[in-house]
Formats: structure tokens, sequence, C-alpha cells
């Protein structure tokens, strides 16, 4: 078989035909639309990426850098991770979850996005489907997709707050049906699981076999206790089970490309080969920044989560200022508020409203899913005074 190399006007359609289908198929459409406009404004208070301002503290960048004047630049020997954080990792966990999750269960990635890959990788075949909790970050829908499986969301359902249908969750659930995923607390709503909805969760998995994966990212962004609810403190090693986590929101580390994955021990060793095959690891010093995070970090991981919670309570003082703003209850965890407009379906146009008019860049609810489409996505981890003069533009220019 001979091809024919087209002239140049259609050689870019040629490559691009011989791209694998799912590839073809992913979503490009995101926030960097706006956020080209808001670089032609200028003055734009950007709260519509998940990411806060602070400069990752010292001691976790000195950590690294000494890693690398000791000459840490080689391969990490351990696939799974460097051990002192695999061992730094076991002992936070066994911790903060109170029973024992050994050093075997967890492996080291570079992010939270490549433990997640992992777990749906070792999962997921062409033609299977994985049934997500949504509203919902778009890597996940588009994760699925891109290893080949059928991304199948099922709403939350929203009556002045975001609640979990159980019963229709598990309906939706079929013989091809290789995992459910949720993310608690959510991004973006809010949302988090409690104990008892995680052990139902666990109860269907012990009865038909599907995997729960669980992204815990912004567990430690939590407003009722230290930790929210999490899967892995009532499963057990040989359960069905996948926590995906990351340094990112908790310890201000989002540049640095680093989470992991807690999974049962029986995996691990297939886990180390993909990491092989997928990512050769994650760079020494990296880790070494992510030990001295774990192991001194506590009055960081606090100091975020109050930053949070008054960057919220004064959006949603400010905000009940706009007329016809919907606020649902106000979320237990993680960093945003998500919040609708009366009488907006689709909120892509009330973003580039208060773009234009209040110079504050939000996230349009459709890039959640079709569930969220008239929700505007808002972070508030940010200094106290910044998140105030937003909310303050905002209020002068929607009144």
């Amino acid at each position: 078989m001979s091809f024919i190399l087209p002239q140049s006007s259609s050689s870019a359609r040629y490559a691009f035909d011989g791209v694998r289908a799912q590839i073809r198929d992913l979503h490009t459409e995101n926030i960097a639309n706006l956020a080209v406009r808001a670089r032609e404004l200028g003055d734009v208070i950007a709260l519509w990426y998940g990411e806060g301002d602070m400069v990752t503290p010292a001691f976790i960048r000195d950590a690294a850098k000494a890693a690398f004047d000791e000459g840490q630049t080689f391969y990490v020997p351990n696939m799974r991770g460097h051990g002192l954080l695999n061992e730094a990792l076991s002992e936070y966990q066994t911790r903060i979850h109170g029973r024992s999750i050994p050093i075997a269960r967890t492996t080291v990635t570079p992010g939270g996005m490549q433990a997640l890959y992992l777990a749906l990788e070792l999962l997921v075949d062409t033609g299977s489907n994985v049934v997500y909790v949504a509203p919902q970050w778009p890597n996940i829908h588009n994760a699925i997709h891109l290893i080949g499986g059928e991304p199948r969301p099922f709403s939350l359902d929203f009556k002045g707050d975001w609640k979990l249908d159980l019963d229709r969750l598990f309906a939706t659930c079929d013989a091809r049906t290789r995992a459910i995923f949720l993310s608690t607390p959510s991004n973006p709503t809010g949302w988090t699981a409690s104990r008892e909805e995680m052990q139902a969760l666990l109860d269907f998995s012990r009865r038909t076999g599907i995997w729960i994966i669980s992204d815990e990212v912004y567990g430690r962004l939590y407003f009722d206790g230290d930790v929210a609810p999490s899967i892995l403190q009532i499963a057990e090693d040989g359960d069905r089970v996948l926590s995906v986590n990351s340094f990112s929101k908790a310890w201000a580390m989002t540049g640095w490309r680093i989470g992991w994955l807690t999974h049962p021990s029986g995996v691990a060793d297939q886990l180390g080969a993909m990491t092989q095959y997928i990512n050769s690891g994650t760079a020494a010093p990296i880790q070494a920044g992510a030990v001295a995070a774990i192991r001194q970090g506590e009055p960081l991981v606090e100091e975020i989560r109050q930053r949070i919670k008054t960057g919220l309570d004064l959006a949603y003082d400010r905000l009940a200022q706009i007329p016809g703003i919907i606020l649902p209850t106000k979320p237990r965890g993680g960093m945003y508020a998500f919040f609708a407009m009366d009488g907006e379906s689709d909120a892509r146009q009330a973003c580039a409203r208060i773009l234009e008019t209040a110079r504050v860049g939000l996230a349009p609810g459709h890039l959640f899913g079709n569930s969220a489409a008239a929700f505007l996505r808002m972070c508030v981890c940010r200094e106290r005074d910044q998140i105030a003069t937003a909310l303050e533009r905002m209020v002068a220019a929607m009144n």
C-alpha cells in the first residue's frame, strides 16, 4: 500500500486525519479563550484557574535545593517513588485516616493528573465505561475518552444544595462499567461525600466488582474537620479502591507536578511497571520537597485552609448583594465559590460580561458538564484584599 503526500495546503489536515480517533475528538475548548481577552484588557483579576496565589514556602523549596546540591540528579531507582517519600506518605496517611496504609500501597507520580491517568490505564478497556459524578473537572471526562473508555457523567441533584442520589448512581452502571469516579471535596461544587455515602460506595463495589476511584486532592481543604471523609478510612487493602491525591493545592505546589496514587498492594508491581513506561518516575529533588511538605507542612495546610475559608465567607457575603445571584449552600470543602445567575441558562455570556465590565475572570460552568452550564466558578484561594477588590468590582458592575 502506498500513500500520496498531499500539497502543502492540505497537509495539515492529512496529518490530523492520521491521528487516533480518541485524540481527534478531544475537547480543546478551555479558559484560554477568555485569558486571551484578559491580556488585551489589562488589570484583570483572574480567578478562573484552580490555583492559589501563595508561593511555595521556603522550607519546601530549600529541601529541593539541598537535594540538587547533594547531586540527586540521577534516575530514581524505585519507579513507584523515592523510599523517603513513600515512607513519609505511609506515615502521613496512616495518621490522618486512622488505619494502617503501608508503603506498598502508594505510588508517587509527576502530578495528580498522572495519578489519575495511571488509575484509568490500570482499569479501562476500549468499550468499557467509567461513571463519574458531575459537575466535574473537565480533565476527568477527557482522560477517560483519551484512554478509549466511555465517559458516562452522572449529575448531582441541585435544589439549593448539591446532593448525591446513590440509587440513581448505581442504576447508571452496567456490565461494561469498570469504575465509579468521584471528587470529594468536589471541583467545582465543593460537595463532599459523607462517611455513610463512602460506605455505600464501598459496599456497592464489593457486591459488583466495580472499582471506586476517589479524587481526594482537596481532602485537606475541608472546613468541618482536619480531613474530609475518605474512602481510605474504611477500605481494606484488598478492596477495589484507588485514591488520587496531589501536593498542588494543600501545600501550594501546583508548579512542582507531584502527586500520588493510593491502591491495593496487590497491584503495586503493575503500577511500578506502568510508571516506568509512562513517565520513568518523579525527579528526586521534587520528591525531597514533597517529603518536607508532608513532615513539616501541617501549619501550612491550616494556613491555606483558613485563607480559603476567609475568601469563601467574603464571596458569599458580597455576592449576596448582587440581584439575581443564586448561591448554593456554602460548600464544606474545596477552594471555589460556584454560583449561578437567575435567568442565565449558559454562563458563558455572563463570564464575558463580568470580564468586560468588572475586569474579573471567572470560569463558565459548561466546562464542568451540561448540568453546570448555568454556573460560574470563582477561585477564592487568594490573598483577602484581592478577593475583596474583585467582589467590589462585581457588585459595582452588576447592580
